[in-house]
């Protein structure tokens, strides 16, 4: 009896002047096909499937190497590229000496966490690990994603949720499985990420600024003057926001500087509300400046440098992390109202919602603070509330892939897109009548096959106009 020879396929996708920087290898022996896949560097993931004859799983097997190689992939030597670069911030975090703030609940998510978003359902809270949990306001645990590096950040854009990571991806967290939205060129040290209707700004370890559009294409990169590790990015419709270590500098669309206003201390993070943006700086102040013109109109000081920072909606009242483990919380007009410890570490990220200050720390908790007027009182006379430590027990990471549910025919209920080849990019594009067809659809990277049709649970058009974003679950049609 003959024994079956293993057969060996590696591909690479490395562009110097793009994002892309993986690699897409397939094993077959017999009627056993193994595909692994991932960033250069990395292990990646790895699928296994047996089909009932050895034919069939080398039929399989040629299929999957002609799609990667239409996509650009080509044979290439394991080892020669090598891993992109990873800056993880290391800051040195002390104990707060104020008064315990009023903890309502704490989750331990189990490793330093930067990454959160609080919206009208859940928060989330995302870590070192790569690990990504949701969780409702009153602190019960509703979902786990496992995402294959560490988050830098959790972003929000309409109804899209988006995790950035350390392994140069961006994540669209809105469905049941995270799909990649947008690769970060290899060049790019990721220190933050912000979008805005599609449009992805990037704040680099050296002071840089870039930004990526819906299609995942580069639309302009502006280094700052002798500047280092940016750590602030933020976008709305008229603009890029960038604060690094001289400051904060607005961007016109096109990446044109418009104004640029000096901050005491390097930059470490950034906020925003509708007309005004927010500083925090490694001296220990926050500014805030009005985004016309870069003016100055608040500035609140603490007593230590500053990770993190937030504001009401209303700019009432302002919101700082040490990295002392203490929260501030600020009158408009920069009057100290009060101080307290989390008693779970420095905020590296915060977010105000509702009466409620939420936190995201060094020890890898998201934290729920009460901060009424009430709670706060109690806390700084000595009484607290029962904190309730939240647990996450039985909750399975849901992975990144690009595999997808096949189904057959036209579906109900959604709307029906499809991919075309349009030179060596993949597009999108609407099939179901109603829809303009020449405009172009915002789509998971690694599910598109030319020539293949997707069903989607809705396609919504762009706040600016001129092109789709597909929300929701997606399934491909036969």
């Amino acid at each position: 009896m003959s024994v079956a020879t293993e057969q060996v396929t590696y591909l690479e996708l490395s562009e110097d002047a793009g994002s892309a920087h993986k690699f897409y290898e397939v094993r077959l022996l017999g009627d056993e096909l193994t595909v692994t896949y991932g960033r250069i560097g990395e292990s990646g993931q790895v699928k296994a499937t047996r089909y009932p004859t050895p034919e069939k799983a080398a039929a399989a097997a040629a299929k999957k190497i002609g799609e990667k190689v239409r996509k650009g992939y080509a044979p290439a030597v394991r080892g020669v590229r090598q891993r992109r670069a990873v800056t993880r911030r290391q800051i040195v975090s002390s104990r707060s000496t104020a008064h315990q703030a009023p903890l309502l609940w704490r989750f331990r998510s189990g490793a330093p966490a930067f990454g959160v978003f609080v919206g009208q359902e859940h928060a989330w809270v995302g870590n070192e690990q790569g690990d990504v949990y949701t969780l409702t306001h009153d602190g019960e645990v509703t979902g786990r994603y496992g995402l294959p590096d560490g988050v830098k950040c959790i972003v929000a854009d309409e109804h899209w949720i988006y995790a950035g990571c350390d392994d140069g991806k961006v994540y669209d967290l809105g469905g049941k499985v995270p799909r990649v939205a947008y690769e970060i060129a290899a060049d790019v040290d990721i220190y933050w990420l912000d979008i805005h209707d599609g449009l992805l700004g990037v704040a680099d370890a050296v002071g840089g600024i870039t930004t990526v559009d819906h299609e995942d294409e580069f639309q302009w990169r502006r280094a700052t003057r002798g500047g280092s590790a940016g750590w602030m990015v933020r976008c709305d419709g008229d603009a890029v926001y960038h604060g690094y270590d001289r400051g904060v500098t607005r961007y016109a669309a096109g990446g044109e500087q418009e104004w640029h206003t000096p901050t005491t201390g390097a930059v470490l993070f950034g906020w925003q509300e509708r007309d005004e943006v927010f500083a925090g700086t490694s001296r220990g102040v926050v500014h805030r400046l009005r985004k016309s013109d870069g003016t100055q109109t608040g500035l609140y000081r603490c007593d230590a440098a500053v990770f993190s920072c937030a504001a009401s909606p209303d700019g009432q009242y302002v919101f700082a992390g040490d990295n002392h483990s203490s929260v501030y919380c600020f009158a408009a007009d920069g009057t100290r109202l009060w101080k307290l410890g989390t008693g779970c570490g420095s905020a590296y990220s915060m977010q105000y919602r509702d009466g409620r200050l939420y936190l995201v720390t060094t020890d890898g908790s998201l934290a729920c603070l009460d901060a009424s007027e009430q709670a706060v009182r109690a806390a700084e006379d000595g009484q607290l509330p029962q904190t309730t430590d939240v647990k996450a027990s039985g909750w399975e990471r849901v992975v990144p892939s690009a595999e997808v549910e096949v189904v057959v025919g036209v579906q109900t209920g959604g709307v029906e897109v499809e991919c075309v080849q349009d030179g060596a990019r993949t597009r999108v594009r609407v099939v179901t009548p109603g829809f303009r067809a020449d405009w172009r659809v915002q789509f998971p990277k690694e599910v598109r096959v030319p020539g293949a049709r997707y069903w989607v649970a809705e396609v919504l058009e762009s706040g600016r106009g001129g092109f789709y974003r597909a929300r929701g679950e997606i399934k491909r049609v036969l």
